[in-house]
């Protein structure tokens, strides 16, 4: 695997800053209480959905070229991000897609746990962008495990991650898991196209645990319109399907 710094000064380095670059289809997928919380205020892996949800969840991502999640939802949830049912396997071969998403990591900082269990697996490449904010010994033990592009800037620009991911690796879909900070980043870029939701019957409370779009109480720059497209109901569950309406 490979680890690239994306220079400005360096041509060819990266996709051209360009609008007519296409991006690629993003759809959110996010799992809520009544209350809209996502999590409680420790971040933790809470278990509050129920079975179908998780199959949900899956359905979703067996649907992406590429599996997307933030630094904080790999490092709390702790998964693999691939897809175990056959049966959805079969369907992307059919569909002309590998068997499994390309997994991508989003990180500003860059100290990922090497022990996470997406590491321990090679079903599918891991791609992780991050920023030359990485400690250089987090890079070294990368190697052999994931691609790295690494950004000069203090962020990840997440719209030249999405042309990277069209570009270089012809991803048309991405299948976004979170978490709520990604989510908003996403957002306030006008570069979320789906929202998958599940209401869970639950209430949390607190302030301090993070709704959709995180902690923050600030508003967004803008109002985000969404039209329901779907909705469904499985026992205490509503699954609701959202396109996302783009600024102009």
């Amino acid at each position: 695997m490979k680890s690239v710094v994306l220079n400005k000064k360096v041509r060819g380095a990266f996709v051209p800053r360009s609008s007519n670059v296409e991006l690629p289809f993003v759809a959110v997928t996010f799992a809520m209480t009544v209350d809209g919380k996502v999590t409680t205020k420790n971040y933790d892996s809470v278990d509050f959905t129920s079975r179908e949800d998780k199959a949900h969840l899956i359905r979703q991502r067996a649907l992406g070229d590429a599996v997307l999640v933030g630094h904080g939802t790999i490092e709390n949830d702790n998964v693999r991000l691939g897809i175990p049912r056959d049966d959805l396997r079969k369907e992307r071969i059919a569909r002309g897609q590998p068997p499994y998403p390309i997994r991508v990591i989003v990180s500003n900082k860059g100290r990922i746990n090497l022990g996470l269990k997406i590491f321990e697996s090679n079903f599918a490449p891991i791609i992780i962008f991050s920023t030359t904010r990485m400690p250089r010994k987090t890079r070294e033990q990368l190697q052999g495990k994931a691609t790295l592009y690494l950004s000069q800037a203090r962020r990840v620009d997440l719209r030249r991650m999405l042309q990277k991911l069209r570009y270089d690796f012809k991803v048309k879909y991405v299948a976004c898991e979170g978490g709520p900070a990604l989510f908003r980043s996403l957002l306030e870029q006008g570069l979320v196209d789906q929202l998958n939701l599940t209401i869970a019957p639950f209430l949390f409370g607190g302030k301090n645990a993070p709704t959709l779009t995180g902690v923050k109480v600030d508003f967004l720059p803008r109002s985000v319109r969404c039209s329901l497209k779907e909705m469904r109901v499985v026992g205490d569950e509503c699954f609701l399907t959202y396109s996302v309406r783009k600024k102009r």
